[in-house]
């Protein structure tokens, strides 16, 4: 397989990159670069190149002109000239994207080993790759790296006033990037943020082509990082006390970064400048004024801020470093016992918060982007509002002074990094690539006479063992259809599957009943059931009832990826009955909607028409299978209305929430098995006796 990738932006070369030297010189260069290079290990890639636009530079003495650069032993980058001849930022590569797009395709066409895909990174790239795919047939990936829309949101929140030029370059971009979006074969992610919020603002949103895979890191060389004599010297000019914990940021001065937030955060809170100093590592300069704009802008506002708050002797700016400085430099924090704090406006992902998990230093990130996913996973941070300077702060000092909780958040930032390599990216990426070039028919839910419905968390998931024993058991199933109903969205549901190895379901009913996705004839992509969106629609009046909700006593409401278009999601440690009580509340509003309650904490609002069940009926009509061949599987109080609307139910031997105790579930088989394994035990117990007496002398 000959992948090619489209790069545009900054300065793209295979080795010694400039990082920090323009303003769209920074993290996709290494993730590219990176991303390649663990391609070129899988024998099914036989060849990889990076094209990029050429250019003469007027800041460096590297040759960024026409030409091919070998990266590796199959991998190459090729420079192809466009009408200008001059280094342009991403804002004015639009009027080279012609030329350079017929430069691409001469290119193309001289080529014996014809790619079998493009990827395109960034908005600029997606444009070209559109238009080649149009001339030439070639389908094309899309990772966007940022978005458009997400940046417009980010400088009118903060009540900028956009000028005619910057205004003009957001529009072109986002219109590129809805194009991009409409007409990619697939997108990549890099995290539930970005699938599930920020591709959401676009038009051609489709939640089932877009796939989250979280960038890989080398990170060995940071989980083993000592600090070095260089770096004491790097900061000693700075710093009074050098010994202090210290607060650390690694980021260019670019707007999107919000270090002048973070300065703010440190300047107002006087507890936290006696207690910790302040590192921000923002890129290489000589002169400032000699920097693009932008660079310069922000690094004159931290100077301004540093002056205003009288920072001297508490805070570390320097103007040089070396690559092999930053290992040294997240070693020198964590001996400190600092903490690496990522203020970002947003983040697509953030390299770094993993590198200074991997190096042993707790996080503190903007709850906006990838460090969600981070977090969640690795448990070894706080999110905060990258708005909110006296939060970020607060949240800082309050880690400080809690050695326990810093220790624990260092320790499982140094265990879960592992997650986040390259080979599990590229094994995910390849997958993908591969099931695009050679699609994979036979796998939907079309010639089903039989379908079996599972919850996922703790009933097909929790024992490996079960799972493997599933996907055996499940590949002879040669009628039985297959899906899953959960409480997680779309996309967490995909990489939970992922993660624990089981084959994409021809059937995801997510959000806890409130969307429902069917796999497409090409085996990977999903399309949404709109039927069902138009029926739970009716009497949702979402704005109301979270208004109502606000004011409800025991309520915190979940992170805002967790809050959905058809469903609202808050945290509940009160057992006292809690889901009569809130639908008493609402209908005393008049508000009309269903109330989940699960698993002791979670609660969830849905419209009055949503449930598992609900949507498990709706699909089972919908393919035309008979009530007596669908079976259902689950273990938690949000599958209580699925278990007890099906004749087929199985409840798993770890099931919770006093499942089996409920009303009306005395038609249920409860599986001596857990997990998966008791799916299947309670599959073939209905196989074996079907139910013959109508569903409500079951339950009764």
């Amino acid at each position: 397989m000959h992948i090619v990738h489209i790069a545009l932006q900054g300065c793209l070369r295979g080795h010694d990159v400039e990082y920090g030297i323009t303003a769209d010189t920074g993290g996709h260069i290494r993730y590219l670069l990176e991303l390649v290079e663990a391609s070129a290990l899988d024998p099914a890639v036989t060849r990889l190149t990076l094209v990029t636009r050429a250019f003469t530079c007027q800041f460096s003495d590297i040759d960024y002109g026409p030409g091919a650069e070998q990266v590796g032993p199959n991998i190459e980058l090729i420079r192809l000239p466009s009408e200008s001849p001059d280094y342009l930022s991403k804002e004015a590569l639009w009027q080279e994207l012609p030329s350079f797009t017929d430069a691409l395709v001469t290119w193309l066409d001289a080529l014996r080993d014809k790619p079998a895909i493009l990827h395109a990174h960034y908005a600029d790239a997606g444009e070209v790759a559109a238009d080649v795919q149009a001339r030439r047939g070639i389908p094309f990936v899309f990772t966007a790296h940022s978005l458009g829309r997400s940046k417009r949101k980010c400088l009118e929140y903060e009540g900028e006033t956009l000028d005619a030029e910057t205004l003009a370059a957001l529009t072109r971009r986002i219109a590129f990037e809805e194009r991009a979006i409409r007409k990619a074969a697939l997108i990549i992610a890099s995290s539930r943020d970005e699938a599930e919020s920020q591709y959401a603002d676009y038009d051609h949103y489709a939640p089932g082509k877009i796939r989250v895979i979280a960038p890989g890191s080398h990170l060995d060389e940071f989980e083993s990082a000592r600090s070095t004599p260089a770096v004491d010297a790097l900061l000693a000019p700075f710093l009074t006390n050098p010994d202090k914990p210290a607060l650390i940021a690694i980021a260019r001065p670019v707007t999107r970064k919000n270090l002048a937030t973070l300065v703010r955060a440190f300047g107002e809170n006087d507890a936290l400048r006696e207690k910790a100093n302040l590192v921000i590592v923002a890129g290489v300069r000589d002169h400032i004024d000699d920097l693009e704009s932008e660079l310069a802008d922000n690094l004159h506002e931290l100077l301004t801020l540093i002056d205003d708050f009288d920072l001297y002797g508490h805070i570390a700016y320097p103007k040089h470093h070396a690559p092999q400085d930053i290992k040294a430099l997240y070693a020198w924090a964590r001996e400190r016992r600092g903490i690496f704090i990522n203020p970002a406006l947003n983040e697509p992902f953030g390299l770094t918060l993993l590198e200074a998990a991997a190096a042993g230093l707790p996080l503190i990130a903007t709850d906006s982007g990838g460090p969600n996913d981070i977090i969640e996973q690795c448990g070894n941070g706080v999110l905060i509002n990258p708005r909110r300077a006296e939060a970020i702060g607060g949240e800082a000092l309050a880690l400080l002074n809690d050695p326990a909780r810093w220790q624990q958040m260092a320790d499982n930032g140094r265990l879960a990094v592992k997650a986040f390599d390259w080979q599990r990216h590229v094994e995910r990426y390849h997958d993908l690539l591969s099931r695009l070039c050679h699609p994979c028919t036979g796998q939907t839910l079309d010639r089903v006479n039989a379908l079996l419905i599972c919850d996922i968390d703790n009933t097909l998931t929790g024992s490996p063992v079960g799972v493997l024993a599933f996907n055996t058991w499940y590949a002879a199933q040669k009628q039985l259809g297959f899906g899953v109903a959960t409480g997680r969205s779309f996309h967490s549901a995909l990489a939970i599957l992922s993660q624990a190895g089981i084959p994409y379901p021809p059937l995801i009913i997510s959000s806890v009943g409130s969307e429902i996705h069917y796999l497409n004839d090409d085996g990977i992509t999903y399309r949404q059931d709109t039927a069902w969106r138009e029926i739970i629609n009716r009497h949702w009046q979402r704005d109301a009832l979270a208004r109502a909700l606000d004011t409800f006593d025991d309520l915190l409401p979940q992170g805002p990826l967790e809050q959905r278009a058809f469903k609202l999601s808050y945290l509940s440690d009160d057992t006292r009955d809690i889901t009569l009580r809130l639908t008493t509340h609402l209908k005393r509003l008049r508000l009309r909607a269903t109330v989940i309650h699960s698993h002791g904490r979670y609660v969830d609002i849905l419209p009055e028409a949503a449930s598992k069940g609900r949507a498990v009926a709706h699909v089972r009509k919908h393919l035309g299978v008979d009530e007596a061949a669908l079976y259902v599987a689950g273990d938690s109080g949000n599958d209580l209305d699925m278990l007890r609307a099906s004749k087929c139910s199985i409840l798993v031997a770890n099931y919770s929430d006093g499942l089996a105790q409920a009303p009306g579930m005395g038609h249920v088989y409860i599986a001596r098995a857990p997990h998966a394994q008791g799916v299947i035990e309670g599959v073939k117990h209905f196989q074996s006796h079907p139910p013959r007496q109508p569903l409500e002398d079951i339950a009764s």
